[in-house]
């Protein structure tokens, strides 16, 4: 592979690797449909317990995937997908001019 494909792999791991839960896959999802939620919110739709729930989302904050903000006492979660969907494209795009490449056969 080429080294910038494996740079981009290299910096997309704690992405990656916060994706790789499926709990937190579906309360991205949740998050990218609505404009905005609170733990509450994503509690009442979800089988995971608000602890839980608080958990995933500040792991998901940690890694750029999710942004908030504070009216009151309440705490909105979004999606902020703009760096991680650069990261995909880059990452795409990468691995496509890999495989345009010509390949080496070893003898």
């Amino acid at each position: 592979m080429a080294e910038r494909t494996m740079a981009i792999f290299k910096k997309g791991v704690p992405i990656f690797t916060i994706l790789q839960d499926e709990n937190r896959q579906r309360i991205l999802v949740m998050l990218c449909r609505t404009d905005q939620m609170t733990v509450n919110q994503i509690t009442a739709q979800i089988a995971l317990s608000r602890p839980a729930v608080s958990h995933h989302l500040k792991l998901m904050l940690d890694a750029g995937i999710l942004a908030v903000s504070k009216t009151g006492t309440e705490r909105y979660y979004r999606a902020n997908m703009t760096a991680t969907l650069k990261l995909l494209k880059d990452l795409t795009a990468s691995l496509e001019t890999d495989l345009a490449r010509p390949k080496s056969i070893d003898k």
